[in-house]
């Protein structure tokens, strides 16, 4: 199974970087290596935006029937029976299938996964083993490398972690954990559905599904800066890149989501 993966995604991913650095390399862009991995980055996520596009726009829809969600369930709070049957003619009325956002996701994860893996190889493996490795692996000699491609981005080196680099650089490369952290908080939190304000008298009502991701904004950004400062920063490059696609890509077809209150509060204050 793992020979098939490799063979299958991650031997053509690594040809797809070594053909952008190969092109970048030749017109004499510096840091071509941390260059090409935001730019692999970037292709991936074009490359599967009709999938992210679909799995958005279902998720879309199911956030906008959970107005109707929570009202069926306190209609037919202790009918279980009649619960299930009324919210399945409500999703028949407006087209939606609950579990169709769920497949472009499955369909996403290997190729995410791929990406992610051959990225790894690349920033951890040591220098004298990179040469021979990636050049057994392309499939043509025109673009095999001729030496050892650089690996520092901007003077840090791809291949450290954050706590690596503590010492030496200081704390200004906790940066790089931070705007990690930042970003996936960005992200998460436009995945939340635009809700109107409440009437006077109104308290605020929460599932537990919605209360889980409530907390889940606010968690998982601050595990990813932990876990981003232990990974080599070549991760954290392309988790950053990928990540800030992801929120254009979100932007286009859902707007600001759950950061639209906080947006229009710091644009009243200007």
């Amino acid at each position: 199974m793992g020979n098939l993966f490799d063979t299958l995604l991650v031997t053509p991913i690594i040809n797809l970087l070594v053909i952008i650095y190969f092109v970048l390399n030749a017109v004499h862009l510096p840091y071509a290596l941390g260059f090409s991995i935001i730019v692999l980055t970037a292709l991936m996520r074009l490359i599967l935006f009709p999938l992210t596009a679909q799995q958005l726009k279902s998720s879309k829809k199911m956030q906008d029937l959970n107005p109707h969600l929570t009202e069926l369930k306190e209609r037919h709070k202790g009918d279980a029976k009649t619960l299930q049957a009324e919210t399945m003619k409500l999703y028949k009325e407006h087209g939606v299938n609950p579990i169709a956002g769920c497949l472009p996701l499955l369909v996403q994860l290997p190729f995410i996964w791929a990406l992610y893996t051959v990225l790894q190889k690349i920033v951890s493996l040591p220098q004298e083993s990179t040469l021979s490795y990636v050049n057994n692996l392309v499939y043509s000699s025109f673009y095999k490398l001729n030496g050892v491609w650089d690996t520092n981005f901007f003077g840090v080196p791809l291949g450290k972690s954050p706590s690596q680099l503590m010492e030496g650089v200081g704390f200004l490369i906790l940066l790089i954990p931070l705007l990690t952290g930042v970003f996936q908080f960005v992200q998460s939190k436009m995945l939340f559905p635009q809700k109107p304000p409440l009437k006077p008298g109104e308290k605020k009502k929460e599932d537990f599904a919605s209360s889980f991701q409530t907390q889940s904004t606010y968690i998982f950004p601050i595990m990813i800066g932990v876990l981003s400062f232990t990974f080599p920063i070549g991760l954290s490059l392309y988790w950053n890149t990928f990540t800030v696609f992801g929120i254009i890509q979100q932007y286009q077809i859902q707007g600001w989501g759950g950061l639209t209150p906080w947006l229009e509060k710091y644009a009243k204050r200007k």
